[in-house]
């Protein structure tokens, strides 16, 4: 277990052990396994072992960890995983429903099966857009 946990964490319990998953892969920083509930066959997550309710209050070595995983997973579903969603939610509004850092691999086998979601787009005018650029490329 890493420097942070929180007991009373369900993918904590997974990552010790007192929870029993269907391990895909593990390393110092991260743990994966297949989701009991799947979109699709193959939907597996993957987490950090550090306890972090969002992925801004996680640790970049957590970050850079995860992301070599999750393309394992793909490349061992093959032609399962052609196309796939890496899904990674922040908080409630935004669909999390476990506050602990994950990413869902979501094999997008068919319309029916897999990640649906929509993309309500927007199109601010220019000057929004560039009074947004300037406040944010500011605090780079």
């Amino acid at each position: 277990m890493s420097a942070k946990h929180l007991a009373s964490c369900i993918f904590c319990k997974i990552i010790k052990g007192d929870i029993p998953s269907f391990k895909l892969v593990e390393t110092e920083l991260s743990f994966s396994f297949l989701d009991i509930g799947p979109l699709s066959k193959g939907h597996a997550l993957v987490i950090p072992k550090y306890h972090a309710e969002k992925m801004h209050q996680l640790p970049d070595e957590y970050l850079a960890d995860a992301m070599p995983i999750a393309k394992k997973i793909v490349l061992a579903l093959g032609d399962g995983a052609e196309n796939y969603n890496i899904l990674q939610n922040n908080g409630r509004l935004a669909h999390q429903e476990v506050d602990h850092v994950h990413f869902h691999v979501i094999p997008k086998t068919s319309k029916e099966e897999g990640l649906s979601i929509g993309w309500p787009a927007k199109q601010p005018p220019k000057d929004e857009l560039q009074k947004l650029y300037d406040e944010i490329k500011g605090k780079l």
